[in-house]
């Protein structure tokens, strides 16, 4: 009779499978950290520009939602993980959006 082997995490790991597979090398990281500080020093630079809220709080809003997801994904490895933790990240980030934007409305900040 055939009988199945099992692997320790760390053969997972040395032979590329299980859960390490996948996954962003230093580079990878160091890309993203750039692209990160980039988007930082647009909304740094956005912040400083004489335009009006109506227009401002929607572009730092979008931009704190891409590096949102540009941390999660990458940083802590949502994108290499079961998607029913990211089904629970998109449900808190859409619950989060939409008290930011309730209190945002209530305090007429779009006006």
């Amino acid at each position: 009779m055939l009988e199945e082997r099992q692997e320790t995490p760390e053969q997972q790991h040395a032979s590329g499978g299980g859960h390490a597979a996948g996954h962003p090398s230093p580079k990878e990281y160091v890309r993203i950290g750039v692209i990160l500080a980039v988007l930082t020093a647009i909304e740094v630079a956005v912040a400083y520009t004489d335009i009006s809220h109506a227009i401002l709080i929607p572009t730092l809003f979008f931009l704190a939602i891409v590096k949102f997801a540009l941390v999660v994904l990458w940083f802590m490895h949502l994108k290499f993980d079961d998607k029913r933790y990211a089904r629970f990240f998109v449900i808190g980030l859409s619950g989060a959006a939409i008290l930011y934007l309730v209190v945002l409305i209530s305090f007429r900040a779009f006006s």
